[in-house]
């Protein structure tokens, strides 16, 4: 088994940056692996799965960020979290005066 973190790069595209809402998204959805996730800007890494320290990286719209991850579940973490941050966090829509889907 390569104990080597798996590597992904992840671009900020809502308006707002990571604040407080899409960081409290980027903590549940880490939070539901095992892997050790850490996610960093320039050389500041923090824990990924503590929204107080997301908030310190100031990660503005456009700020690009790597992802790491060490662990049996790391390659799905990287997965689901790239989506998040893929997707804008859900708020892009919401910025262009469109309601997001609801799920019924």
């Amino acid at each position: 088994m390569n104990n080597a973190p798996l590597r992904r790069i992840v671009t900020v595209n809502n308006p707002e940056g990571l604040h407080a809402r899409p960081a409290d998204m980027l903590v549940r959805t880490a939070n539901k692996f095992t892997a050790e996730i850490m996610i960093g800007k320039d050389s500041e890494f923090v824990d990924c799965k503590s929204i107080l320290s997301l908030l310190t990286l100031g990660a503005a719209q456009g700020t690009e960020l790597t992802l790491t991850a060490q662990g049996d579940d790391a390659g799905q973490a990287l997965e689901s979290i790239a989506q998040l941050f893929d997707a804008g966090f859900d708020e892009t829509d919401l910025v262009r005066g469109v309601e997001p889907a609801v799920d019924s």
